[in-house]
């Protein structure tokens, strides 16, 4: 076959290598395309800045506190008894009421103690009738011993009859006095002020002073104390205030969840030891709690204010982060969030004391930091605002959050 004829079989296969070719390098083109389409359309959301929030370096004064569980204790606790025994006639108080010192708790059957003081007085009166005829008798014999008339020995008689009357009659007041008393004994009164319990025992009966339950529980609690540990190594810095008496130290005390405040009150006194197994010793805090919101052995959250630094630089404590060189906080500037290192000193009630780092009025972000690293755009919303529902790029855009060591 001549080379002629061999050519119109290989032309098909050559057209087919040329299609090959610019199929793919249609398709090169396409995805090259989609690219760039896709990187212009995400170019503005990387560049949205991130919603924050920030408050500014403010100077001012911050408490410096120790804060401890504590147990609110009462002052004085009394179970009530009868002295005598008797049935239970009345009962003059309510559950719960508030009783002032004195007042009328509760009456036994008085008849009983009635009738004994009665016999006791008639006793008595006999006795000194007696005593009042020996010794009328004795000075008639002293003076007919000064003429002779009797004999010595029978006056010296006499007036050891009218000894033994005199001590008659002094065991015979002693039983009326006695007897006195165990009716008064009857009426049952409050021996504190306080709030009464609730009752142990009805009307009707049979009371005596072996019960051991008694009638009812006084509690006072205005005032009342609170009892809480505190450190040894707050010692120094308590006892020289504590014995000069002329600035009290200030205990406010917070519910369970340390939310609400509850009373304020002053420090009262420390415990003479301190115990070795934990190294605290007790303290006594008095309040006189006239709107009653401490009750008897309520667990509380005691905080001692100790001194109150003053002209210090404050940032909220939410600010600060702690990164592997320590503690930081971004700061605000020209539309971007910058991180600063800081040394901080107290913090107490949602701030922290700063002895290095942003200068007053500079801004530090407080919410929306997880989000944030050097040099990120950001917006700062009001402070209502919640910065972390705002609307913010899509988490493939979102700038890293910073590490622990970007200090």
């Amino acid at each position: 076959m001549s080379l002629a004829e061999q050519r119109p079989a290989q032309r098909p296969r050559r057209w087919r290598w040329w299609l090959l070719a610019g199929l793919i390098l249609g398709a090169l083109f396409a995805v090259r395309q989609y690219h760039l389409t896709q990187r212009s359309a995400t170019a503005p959301l990387a560049a949205a800045p991130i919603p924050i929030t920030a408050a500014p370096v403010r100077q001012g004064a911050l408490p410096v506190t120790y804060r401890s569980i504590g147990t609110v204790t009462p002052l004085a606790t009394v179970t009530v008894r009868t002295r005598i025994s008797g049935y239970l006639t009345r009962v003059a108080f309510q559950e719960g009421q508030m009783v002032a010192k004195g007042k009328l708790l509760a009456l036994v059957d008085p008849r009983p103690y009635q009738v004994a003081l009665r016999q006791a007085q008639a006793v008595l009166g006999r006795d000194e009738a007696l005593l009042a005829n020996a010794e009328r008798d004795l000075e008639r014999y002293r003076q007919l011993l000064t003429q002779d008339s009797i004999a010595r020995q029978q006056v010296d008689t006499q007036e050891s009859l009218v000894r033994q009357y005199r001590s008659t009659v002094r065991m015979d007041r002693a039983a009326v006095d006695d007897a006195q008393l165990n009716l008064d004994y009857c009426s049952i009164q409050a021996p504190i002020s306080g709030r009464i319990g609730l009752r142990r025992v009805d009307e009707g009966n049979y009371v005596q002073p072996s019960d051991q339950d008694g009638l009812v529980v006084i509690t006072q609690i205005e005032p009342i104390s609170v009892i809480f540990t505190l450190p040894e190594s707050r010692l120094p810095d308590v006892l020289p205030r504590l014995q000069r008496h002329d600035e009290p130290l200030t205990v406010t005390v917070f519910d369970r969840n340390a939310v609400r405040a509850l009373a304020t009150g002053t420090l009262l006194t420390l415990d003479n030891q301190v115990d070795t197994a934990t190294g605290t010793v007790r303290a006594k805090a008095w309040f006189d709690n006239k709107d009653q919101m401490l009750f008897p052995n309520q667990f509380v959250n005691a905080e001692l204010l100790i001194t109150t630094r003053k002209n210090i630089l404050l940032v909220p404590s939410r600010a600060v982060q702690q990164g592997a060189n320590g503690p930081f906080v971004y700061v605000v500037r020209n539309g971007h969030a910058h991180v600063r290192a800081v040394t901080t000193d107290i913090e107490a009630r949602g701030e922290t004391a700063l002895l290095e780092g942003p200068a007053l009025g500079e801004h530090v972000v407080t919410d929306g930091v997880d989000r944030l690293r050097e040099g990120a755009a950001v917006q700062v919303v009001p402070a209502g605002a919640d910065a972390t529902t705002q609307d913010s790029p899509p988490a493939l855009n979102t700038p890293a959050a910073p590490s622990t060591s970007s200090p």
